[in-house]
């Protein structure tokens, strides 16, 4: 039956996720078929920040240069009080961070797409096909056949794997019967679009306006644009919001006639969901179909594009190097911790915004503004737990943290001169590199540019070597053999 497939992976969603996994799926040698029901991008604005992690990601993929020519950087992220006091401050925006591009960067999400899809012509392993509607699926041991609505009448598709990366509403999680754990954050909010023509009178740093009176969110974001959210108070109407007096009275404040136009308003309400299990069988879910969370930490699009990188070359190993099917099982485990985290922080951020009762506002403004005289303030830097259950060496230094992605003098970046698969980087040099596996010695010539920060990273952690997965992941340190014998290869 091997030679009636249609593909390896069949992914439903041609979103930045779906598009994301689609691509790096075939980079680790599968063949994969993406459907999405819609013929084109969805035109107007929607995710408004991904972190240099992503932009990691997309580096990989030959995208991250024509995507940050469309994006724009800030110096910090601010929480303030009706009166504009400090109650919050995430510094450190426009700095470069570990994945060796800029901390925050705030885009156009379809244009990030358009670019993402422009990656697939040299990606022959990938096909997207536009206006497949999914209607459900069918599964046996060793395959799925998946079944669309098209233009052309119904299709069907068998495949060894199928990924739903088609959303909140998922039908692919509806039509596997998985639910979600609620995490109880359910609020309205009107968003307001705008394409500026006058980048000297809007903010130049992203705000959340702290005001019971009306918490607002005003953030850059990329090729042109600003994006302003206004809660929707009890007793107000999505219909009285959307009203074009009632957003030019939201927008009077900001002293922006004229600087803008507006592209787009609508309300949306802010959740914060998880699917219980984000693999059944031969189903697997990424992106908002796994995870909700609300947008004041900006990780909505950057959860899912962490879940195409660690689920591609998963599926590549079972695959195509016969590693069991269990592998698949650590994907849940070691992401879902991840996303709690930022759901968590993003309830943080929310719940602080969300107050609406004057007094409890006050306390609110007064305890925080204490605890930030204290130096006890919950901000700065923001960091994210390590993988602890999953795919790694556990009890050696560093294990399930993430690997920096070290700069030359010259500005290389490590990734461009080490490629897409595993690393084994320390003591040893492979004659001929593999795809599965590339053991590099510190005094290789593709590395000496890197040969010092590198060293200083090993002796920091005290060990000789460390293997890095595909996903930049740290699997181990210590002993190159042993390292080396204990990766799945």
């Amino acid at each position: 039956m091997a030679d009636t497939f249609d593909c390896d992976l069949i992914v439903v969603g041609g979103g930045p996720t779906g598009v994301t996994l689609g691509l790096l799926a075939a980079q680790n040698g599968l063949k994969v078929i993406i459907c999405e029901k819609e013929a084109e991008i969805y035109p107007l604005p929607r995710a408004a920040h991904i972190d240099h992690e992503v932009m990691r990601v997309f580096q990989g993929l030959g995208a991250a240069d024509a995507i940050m020519v469309t994006s724009r950087q800030t110096t910090h992220y601010d929480f303030l009080t009706a009166d504009g006091r400090i109650l919050l401050r995430f510094e450190g925006s426009d700095r470069i961070g570990a994945g060796g591009w800029p901390a925050a960067n705030m885009i156009h999400q379809p244009s990030v797409e358009r670019v993402l899809r422009d990656r697939l012509a040299d990606y022959p392993g990938v096909e997207l096909r536009s206006g497949w509607q999914f209607e459900g699926f069918n599964e046996n041991a060793d395959s799925i056949t998946a079944m669309f609505d098209t233009a052309d009448g119904a299709r069907t598709l068998r495949s060894r794997w199928l990924v739903g990366a088609d959303g909140a509403r998922s039908p692919v999680r509806c039509a596997a019967g998985i639910t979600f754990d609620d995490l109880n954050f359910d609020e309205p909010w009107l968003v307001v679009d705008a394409i500026v023509h006058d980048f000297s009178r809007l903010p130049q740093v992203n705000l959340q306006i702290c005001d019971p009176e009306r918490p607002t969110t005003c953030v850059l974001m990329g090729n042109g644009r600003h994006r302003w959210e206004f809660m929707v108070k009890p007793g107000e109407t999505a219909e009285q919001v959307l009203d074009d007096d009632f957003v030019a009275q939201l927008l009077e404040p900001w002293n922006v006639d004229g600087a803008i136009t507006i592209e787009r308003k609508v309300v949306y309400r802010f959740n914060a969901k998880v699917a219980q299990q984000w693999r059944k069988g031969r189903v697997l879910l990424a992106g908002d179909a796994a995870h909700q969370t609300p947008p004041f930490a900006g990780q909505g699009m950057c959860a899912g594009i962490r879940d195409a990188a660690n689920l591609a070359w998963k599926l590549g190993y079972v695959v195509h190097h016969k590693a069991a099917s269990e592998i698949l099982d650590t994907y849940q485990s070691e992401r879902e911790p991840h996303v709690r985290a930022t759901i968590g922080m993003a309830m943080m951020m929310g719940q602080t915004v969300c107050i609406i009762d004057p007094v409890a506002a006050a306390e609110r403004d007064r305890a925080m503004l204490a605890a930030r005289a204290a130096g006890q303030s919950p901000d700065g830097d923001v960091s994210w737990p390590p993988i602890t259950d999953g795919m790694i060496l556990a009890g050696t230094p560093a294990a399930g943290g993430y690997f920096p992605q070290f700069l030359s003098e010259q500005g290389e970046r490590l990734d461009d001169i080490l490629g897409d698969s595993a690393w084994l980087l320390g003591e040893a040099d492979d004659a001929a590199p593999n795809a599965i596996l590339r053991k590099v010695a510190l005094d290789a010539e593709p590395i000496r540019p890197f040969a010092s920060s590198l060293s200083a990273w090993l002796e920091e952690k005290g060990v000789s070597a460390v293997l890095v997965r595909p996903d930049r992941q740290i699997f181990g340190t210590g002993n190159a053999d042993e390292l080396s014998n204990a990766w799945p290869s």
